[in-house]
């Protein structure tokens, strides 16, 4: 069965919804409110979750380095990458925010380089140049025939870069902890084995929560916590990017790269941008071209050949 390339598909379609979902509860609530609601919920989830399986709410077996490295990508991936990511949904829309999601493949590649020692094909850097082209398509747009200029605000497209660069860096990060973690789970333990994916998430989440807490406290905003509860559409918004996202999506994105090769679970991953398309068109009006459209898919197929 091609259970992992199954499970990157549901991954697509959960970090679509995710995408709606969190765009509605960070315009409603803000980005700092909604972040931390969701590092709470999905704690919760993913504690509850391994403590009926194994009989522990904390990741068995991890030590302080699974932590240290597990932490660091929750930092690069949910605090830096998410607080750009769900800021760039605030200012161009969770369509063009999943668009610039693409680019974590090509930073994915250069941390794997930079970090583990992986070398760069010439198939790679041809990926990089097509993902960017992609990109470069859709958020360009011309004004006369002699000038060039962006149709997205300059902040929003640099929170879409950076959203890209948390988003690859925290998941080679990830990489390198789920490795050691996996060394140190006895082989008996095929529970705790399967499980790998969903302690390493709330390895991660515990960082994203520390984090987000402090910002909001630096900021005086912890008073604005309870709006997400008391706004029913936020709130519905927010369990459902929570669900899908943290708890769902993001376990299962490291369950289908251990099940299925690594190239064809990420390209599969990738086809968000793409199926984002006709919903945002449909709940949110927006006019959507042609030209934009290409430019989705070239983007995900230059993501593609990263991994091929």
């Amino acid at each position: 069965m091609l259970l992992g390339e199954i499970i990157s598909l549901v991954v697509a379609v959960s970090w679509t919804a995710t995408a709606l979902f969190a765009e509605i509860a960070t315009k409603r609530v803000g980005q700092l409110t909604m972040n931390v609601a969701r590092m709470i919920a999905s704690l919760i989830l993913l504690g509850a979750t391994l403590w009926i399986f194994t009989g522990s709410p904390l990741p068995l077996y991890a030590d302080q380095t699974t932590w240290m490295w597990l932490s660091l990508s929750g930092f690069v991936g949910y605090v830096l990458g998410d607080y750009c990511l769900f800021n760039s949904y605030i200012v161009i829309g969770s369509r063009f925010g999943q668009l610039f999601m693409t680019l974590a493949s090509p930073f994915a590649a250069l941390a794997a380089w930079i970090l583990l020692g992986e070398t760069l094909s010439w198939t790679a850097l041809l990926g990089m140049f097509v993902c960017m082209s992609g990109i470069g398509m859709s958020v360009l747009s011309r004004g006369d025939e002699k000038h060039v200029h962006f149709k997205l605000p300059l902040r929003g497209i640099l929170l879409g870069i950076g959203a890209g660069a948390g988003q690859g860096v925290g998941l080679v990060l990830s990489k390198v902890g789920m490795a050691h973690y996996s060394e140190l789970v006895p082989a008996t333990d095929e529970m705790a084995t399967n499980l790998i994916p969903f302690a390493s998430t709330m390895m991660r989440a515990v960082m994203g929560l520390i984090a987000f807490s402090i910002a909001m406290a630096y900021t005086r905003q912890f008073h604005k916590l309870p709006q997400i509860v008391h706004d029913r559409k936020a709130f519905f918004a927010g369990m459902g990017a929570v669900i899908l996202g943290p708890f769902i999506g993001v376990s299962l994105s490291l369950m289908a790269v251990q099940m299925a090769p690594a190239g064809v679970a990420q390209t599969l991953m990738s086809l968000t941008p793409i199926f984002i398309l006709l919903p945002s068109k449909m709940l949110y009006k927006t006019r959507i071209t042609p030209l934009e459209v290409i430019g989705a898919i070239i983007a995900v197929a230059g993501a593609s050949l990263l991994f091929l």
